[in-house]
This record gives structure tokens, sequence and C-alpha cells, in this order.
């Protein structure tokens, strides 16, 4: 679980932007709240991220994706790290982006942080958190050449061989995983497997699933499709002649050459329009693609290529995994998904959501954190008040974040949508005529003042 997560100079955030995931002193909706009995702490299952657009919603997106590939991806020995650094002023392009994880990985809490500039990792950290203690496994600094290891962990010649062949430009924990070293593996794997990131032209994720019939996802997805008024019946796949892919010639042999007997792999045509499941079967390469199925009125089944759905089925069809992955028994996934309303109707967005909701519970280890414009969902019938953040993008470009919660004159029976459309919270759309661009945002647009 996210416990919290903080990031400064990233993109549109010049300043330190704080994200916390633990629970306020309300009550409303406490029995869905997940409980850290050895912590005293509670962690919310879902957090909602609004705001205008160009206000920076989807950078706090980006900035968790960032750190997600440095740890997983690494970066290669002859490439620049993709740091995004604030550019509206001379002073942040020189500075390093910064940020900081904190994580409930199988009831332990890890904080990870690390500080870097496009040629160098700067600053780095590994600290485990007991209910009684702080032990800092690991510290890196870059003006440090003798790494600063904790004396439980062993073979600590070892560790400091690792560290010495860390280059300037990759984390130390992504090359000690890469090197066996088993003590980190737990934070690298929660990146790697735990966080799941769904961006608004996400396709399909591994969509062979679909149409599987012995994967469980197969009937879920079918069954859900049609509640949801989809008129899918059920989704499929078609085997195509490699022929009739329109994959290049060289892609198709290099996928020949590399691919061992029984792997898949995902490809996109040459137009990057249509997505085919190639298979290495008795060594031969079988091409198949995703379908769906409607019912005719003589009750018989019609085949639809998925490109001939709406782009409403399309985007459930994406979203739906990452519901049904969530709301299962024992699910430790975190998903955050950018612009979740994209084509989709506010009702549908709200069922998902509350069909989730009422599978949380104490023992719960999976979160939902989403940005969105959809206000259908700003209701605290729905979400508590510490469960919706709002970005603000001031008169300079800078973005900052801010929890609802932090607003005093909202209580739990507010109109809170009524005061969001009103530009009181902020995080609105600024269309007004004749506006000063030197007056700051909340002084155009009436922002309540916070605690």
């Amino acid at each position: 679980m996210i416990i919290a997560f903080s990031f400064e100079n990233w993109l549109s955030f010049r300043d330190k932007a704080a994200f916390s995931m633990v629970a306020s002193r309300e009550r409303q909706h406490g029995k869905r709240l997940a409980r850290l009995g050895k912590y005293q702490m509670r962690i919310l299952p879902v957090t909602a991220v609004y705001g205008g657009n160009a206000s920076g919603k989807t950078n706090f997106f980006a900035a968790l994706n960032f750190a997600k590939r440095l740890v997983v991806d690494g970066t290669r020995l002859d490439r620049p790290i993709p740091v995004a650094p604030f550019r509206l002023d001379a002073e942040s392009a020189t500075r390093p982006s910064r940020f900081e994880c904190t994580l409930l990985i199988d009831e332990t809490i890890y904080a990870f942080s690390f500080a870097v500039t496009r040629k160098a990792v700067l600053e780095e950290k590994l600290v485990k958190i007991t209910s009684t203690s702080e032990k800092t496994l690991y510290r890196r600094e870059q003006d440090n050449d003798n790494p600063d290891f904790h004396p439980s962990l062993n073979d600590q010649e070892r560790l400091k061989f690792v560290f010495e062949g860390t280059r300037d430009n990759q984390l130390f924990l992504t090359n000690a995983v890469s090197q066996k070293v088993e003590a980190f593996r737990p934070v690298y794997d929660w990146f790697r497997n735990t966080l799941q990131l769904v961006a608004p032209d996400t396709r399909f994720g591994r969509f062979e699933r679909f149409f599987d019939e012995k994967s469980p996802l197969h009937s879920e997805m079918s069954e859900k499709l049609s509640q949801l008024d989809t008129g899918i019946v059920r989704l499929g796949s078609e085997e195509l002649l490699l022929g009739n892919t329109s994959l290049p010639e060289e892609l198709k042999t290099r996928i020949r050459e590399e691919l061992k007997e029984g792997e898949t792999v995902h490809v996109l045509d040459a137009s990057n329009t249509k997505r085919f499941v190639l298979k290495l079967k008795d060594g031969e390469l079988i091409a198949r693609k995703l379908v769906s199925y409607h019912r005719k009125d003589d009750g018989d089944q019609v085949k639809f290529d998925i490109r001939q759905e709406s782009d409403g089925s399309r985007r459930l069809i994406e979203l739906l995994p990452a519901f049904l992955d969530l709301s299962r028994q024992a699910a430790k996934k975190v998903y955050v998904i950018d612009e979740i309303d994209r084509s989709l109707h506010p009702l549908l967005i709200r069922e998902l959501l509350e069909t989730y909701l009422g599978d949380c519970g104490a023992d719960g280890r999976s979160q939902l954190l989403l940005t969105t414009h959809n206000v259908l969902l700003m209701d605290q019938e729905l979400l508590r008040r510490d469960e919706m953040w709002v970005v603000e993008r001031d008169a300079d470009g800078t973005s900052s974040l801010i929890p609802f919660s932090d607003y005093e004159d909202i209580r739990y029976d507010k109109d809170i949508r009524k005061s969001y459309l009103q530009g009181r919270l902020g995080g609105v759309p600024r269309i007004l005529p004749g506006v000063n661009p030197d007056r700051s945002a909340r002084e155009r647009t009436g922002v309540a003042e916070k605690t």
C-alpha cells in the first residue's frame, strides 16, 4: 500500500507536493479503512484527484510512473535519466528532482527516497520502519564514495562491491536486485508487481487472458460487461494467418527467431492501430486478435472486431481487469488510473467505485488512486473528505496538491460538489475574461482558506 508519496521539481510541481493515504480523524466510512494494528494507523483505500485542465493531475500520475520506471527498468549506460524538472524558472532547471515513497510491504513499512538530475543519482536512501524503531538499510550520497549500510545486513563486502559497480545514473536499489541482493527485493518487487499504472491510452494489457476460457478473468469480464449495458455477451479471439495481420515482414522474422516455444508476445501492426498476440506453437507462429460477441434477436451470437466497439466499451475492457483484481480477496495491488472518466458515463464509474469500496475493510491491502473531472463522485456519501484532493495551478505555473480535508469550512454534511463548482476549493478552469495574470489563482477563484 502507499502510505505517503512526495515529490518536488517535477514538471509543473516546482515546490514539494506531499500526498498521504493516512486517514484523518473523521469517522465517516470508517469500516472500509485498512487497519495497521502495530503501527496504530488507518490507511485509505481510495483517492480521487481533481483539477482543471493543465492543472497538473497527470503530472502527479507521471511522477509515480517515473519512480516505477526508474526502479524497475533502470537506465542505460549512454542515456541520461529521463527526469523532467520545472521549466518556468532558471533555478529549477539546475536543481535535482526529489521523490520519496512510504510503502506498506508485507506488513512492514519502508521509506525509499532519491534525488536525481539528468546526469546522476545525487542521493538515495532506504529505511525500514518498525513499530518501535527506524533502521536505515543504506544511504547513498554523490559526494561520499563510502556507502553507509546497516550493520544487520549480511555480506557487507559484497554490498560494497555491488555499490562500487553502480553507475552514477543508476539507482543502487535496481543494481543490487539485479545482482541478486535479496535484502532489498521486497521494495523492488512492490514497484514492479504491486504498483499498476493505467494511462488514458492503455490498451487491454495482456488481453489473451480475456479469451482463455480457463482464466477466471474470462467469465468475470463477460458477466460484468453484460451487467454494465455494453451489449457484449463475451470476449473471445480469432486466429489469423500471418499474411492477414499487416505485420511487417522484418518483425515477423525477428519474432520467429527470438520467441521460445509456448511464449507469447503482443505486437502492433504497421498502422499502430491493431494489436495481436503471437505465440510459437510446435514451431509455427500463430496470430490471434481480440474480438467481442453480441447476441442477435434469434439468440445466436455474432462476432465483432474490437475496433467496432464504442470508445466507452473499449475503455471498460481496459479498466475492468483492474477493478476485478482490486476486489479479489487478499488483493494487495495498488492501481493508479489517470483520467478514469475518459469515454465513460459518470454512472458507470460510480458503479465500479461503489463495488470496489463495498469489498474494502480493515484487513484490506489494495488501493485505488484516480484522477478525474467526474463531479458525480464528489459526494460525501461515497468518498470521505480526506479521499478527495485537488490540484491547483498558480499564476506562475506551479501546481500544488491539497486534500479537501484541509479546508476548514467543509463539514461532513456540506454539499462539497457545489463549493467545488463555485471555485471555492480551486482546481476548476479559470475562464473569466479580463483576468490579470499577476493575481494569484486563489485571489481570482476565491479559494477557501485552509486550516
